[in-house]
């Protein structure tokens, strides 16, 4: 007897992905340095509605009352986005400036922060409906690490998505620009010859080359990816990611989802 077919996670945010989308957040990008709160006010809510979008399509359900554990999610942006979707919202975070760059102090009012590791997450296996991890993997010197304890505490049925930055994409080497293309070291001197500081996403330190290749395996290895498709780009665009070595240079941000196990009850 044929099994029927699985549920496609991105059926309703394909509906969603198009060149006007792309334009508007790539326009935002501008804002990261100058005006944070807009630029991830912005991106907190694209991202929040990408969960959405993914667990609706995976699951027919909701995301109201389900809890999201956000891996890096920093000053609590993501946290008030994912509460007015009424979810249950635990962020995670290992600095504890990162946690206070927001406008005002963490109140718990939208969720709950926890200052810990992405590499050795304090919750128990099995806990959590979504795990999502946002422009993190790209700091971390393993990010498939970070990926592993994403699925460990995942329920069953439930989403692990995992986000990052490509290393040879145009935006691989954040506030270094396009010189990473000279190679990470040379970039980061470079730019510290240039201000007078490191960058902030040091190349060998906070920063690291992780490809589309690399995600990839790591997330077919599982045996739990569902779905993987290039972030920013309009829906006609994610073949992209199908196509070794063009899409290093052309998938700025890759989005791989996984789902462990059985459909949640």
């Amino acid at each position: 007897m044929r099994r029927p077919a699985s549920p496609a996670p991105t059926r309703f945010l394909a509906r969603r992905a198009d060149l006007r989308r792309s334009v508007r957040l790539l326009g935002e990008f501008r804002f990261e340095q100058s005006a944070p709160d807009r630029f991830y006010g912005a991106l907190a809510a694209d991202t929040a509605a990408m969960v959405d979008e993914l667990w609706r399509g995976a699951t027919g359900t909701a995301l109201d009352g389900r809890t999201v554990l956000d891996v890096g999610g920093g000053p609590g942006y993501f946290a008030d986005a994912f509460a007015a979707r009424g979810a249950a919202y635990i962020g995670v975070e290992p600095d504890p400036a990162e946690i206070h760059a927001g406008p005002t102090p963490p109140s718990g009012r939208s969720g709950t922060l926890v200052r810990a590791s992405g590499l050795a997450l304090p919750f128990a296996d099995a806990t959590v409906d979504v795990t999502l991890s946002s422009n993190v993997a790209e700091h971390v010197p393993d990010p498939w690490r970070l990926g592993n304890e994403m699925l460990r505490v995942t329920r069953p049925g439930g989403l692990a998505i995992l986000s990052y930055t490509v290393w040879l994409g145009p935006f691989g080497g954040h506030e270094m620009g396009l010189t990473h293309y000279l190679g990470g070291a040379r970039a980061a001197a470079r730019y510290t010859r240039r201000h007078g500081h490191p960058p902030k996403n040091n190349y060998g330190s906070s920063l690291f080359a992780v490809s589309v290749a690399d995600g990839l395996d790591w997330a077919r290895s599982t045996g739990m990816l569902v779905a993987a498709f290039p972030r920013y780009h309009p829906r006609w665009a994610w073949g992209l990611t199908a196509v070794p070595v063009l899409r290093e240079f052309l998938v700025s941000n890759l989005v791989l989802v996984l789902r462990p196990g059985s459909a949640p009850d």
